[in-house]
């Protein structure tokens, strides 16, 4: 068969689904599962699931010819399960196959999807990737789901992570507004993207206070169509979090190592993503996690004394209206300023001049920055706007009575966060911004813990 032919030609009578052998120029042989095209819409390769369950892409012009193993059958078929977690001891309490969802006695969840894939399966009818989030479907890709739960799900928009921002944080703050006063559920669950996520679960931190259930932001590293996926695990860890969960409040569930044993439970306002792909690159910043998920069952760490948490109050208290200290509305008019070697003070007054109302600086160390952008600095604190500092660094805080530059920093009026993550001070500013008109009070309460984006002991080892 001639390279030169489109890909109809090539693929002849095969169809998605099918095993096929690849026979490449240089009579090579790759051998798998012929898949759709979902990841490009470019027509100049075909791809495979390799039988170590990885997908590859084939240029079509590297290909001599390709034969048909043997055919897919939809009715003798299926995706292979994993077993995530050893669930034995809730195995035991029933006795039969019948839909463990429908036991009137289990938790009730709300998983509300903001645009991650929950879990996805190839429909080789279509040749297009299902997105799984009906409760059968959610049921039939991660059968361990209804060892835990009742779940209902709900699509409430579809991003990609870096897609979303202020208008997202208030959809989802009143979204859980809603499920919590229906008084039906046990916990909501929010999946999303991971590039931001921190950035949503200090939003929905600021937005929803002295919340009665667990809230858990949930996501993956891995998609669902490689191996080494963590989607499911991550979800069924998010379940049992929002289902045994003590205590109340916004929470990040996310892998604590690169296997399935552990899935850590992070404070909203103290997590942070640091790799762009390892399963865990969820950190919590100078606290530990509150809680790891291993087997399934939750075991509540250490939490410092200094941490404020809620108590879940919605145990056994169905059908009743919370009142939910909510302020759901964000003003992006605030400015993450990064500083670094080199930086031309001319930014600031262009940040000044755009409208601007805040600025939140990124400085070095302790919370430092050149003194040649001391009096751009003071002429945009004399014009109204607002200027506090975070550092750079991961850990530790920031502290302006240690150097010389730090104690004119003050003068100047540049207010330090002391161990605010950057991102947080930043959404932090955004909520106070659109929901108070008077600078002072907002100065002030960037100054206040209110939840938990501020911790006065440091732990010795990070």
């Amino acid at each position: 068969m001639s390279i030169n032919d489109d890909v109809q030609s090539i693929l002849n009578d095969i169809k998605v689904g099918d095993i096929v052998n690849i026979v490449l120029n240089n009579n090579s042989v790759i051998s798998g599962r012929l898949m759709p095209r979902y990841e490009s819409s470019e027509r100049d390769h075909i791809v495979i699931k390799l039988p170590n369950g990885y997908n590859v892409g084939i240029m079509l012009k590297k290909i001599k010819f390709i034969t048909k193993v043997s055919s897919f059958s939809i009715e003798t078929e299926e995706l292979p399960k994993k077993n995530l977690y050893n669930s034995s001891s809730l195995k035991s309490q029933y006795k039969n196959d019948k839909d463990l969802s429908q036991i009137s006695n289990l938790p009730k969840i709300a998983l509300i999807s903001t645009g991650w894939t929950i879990a996805s399966k190839i429909d080789y009818r279509t040749g297009g990737v299902t997105s799984v989030l009906s409760a059968k479907d959610l049921y039939t890709s991660i059968p361990e789901l209804s060892l835990y739960a009742s779940i209902d799900t709900e699509i409430l928009f579809n991003e990609y992570s870096e897609n979303i921002g202020p208008m997202q944080w208030h959809l989802i703050a009143n979204k859980i507004i809603e499920k919590i006063n229906s008084g039906n559920y046990d916990g909501i669950i929010i999946s999303h993207g991971t590039d931001t996520m921190s950035y949503t679960a200090a939003a929905l931190s600021f937005a929803l206070q002295d919340l009665p259930i667990p809230v858990i932001i949930v996501g993956a590293q891995r998609s669902s169509d490689r191996p080494s996926s963590d989607a499911s695990s991550n979800l069924i860890a998010s379940v049992i979090f929002a289902t045994q969960l003590d205590y109340s409040g916004v929470f990040v569930a996310m892998h604590g190592s690169i296997s399935d044993k552990e899935i850590y439970c992070h404070i909203g306002t103290r997590v942070r993503k640091n790799h762009t792909s390892k399963r865990d690159a969820f950190k919590s910043i100078d606290i530990p996690p509150i809680a790891v998920v291993q087997d399934d069952r939750v075991e509540i760490q250490k939490i410092p004394s200094n941490i404020i948490l809620h108590k879940n109050k919605n145990r056994n208290k169905k059908n009743k209206e919370f009142n939910i200290i909510s302020k759901t509305k964000f003003d992006d008019r605030v400015f993450l300023l990064k500083y670094y070697p080199g930086f031309n003070p001319i930014l600031i007054e262009n940040v000044q001049k755009l409208g601007y109302k805040v600025i939140i600086i990124e400085g070095t160390g302790l919370g430092h920055i050149n003194r040649n952008c001391f009096s751009y600095l003071k002429e945009a604190i004399a014009s109204g706007m607002l200027v506090f500092m975070t550092s750079q660094c991961i850990w530790g805080r920031t502290n302006l009575n240690v150097y010389d530059t730090g104690r004119d920093l003050q003068k100047i009026g540049i207010i330090p966060l002391s161990n605010m993550l950057s991102e947080t001070a930043m959404v932090k500013a955004m909520w106070l911004l659109a929901n108070y008109n008077d600078l002072d009070y907002i100065r002030n309460k960037m100054q206040e813990n209110i939840s938990n984006e501020i911790t006065f002991i440091t732990p010795i080892v990070e």
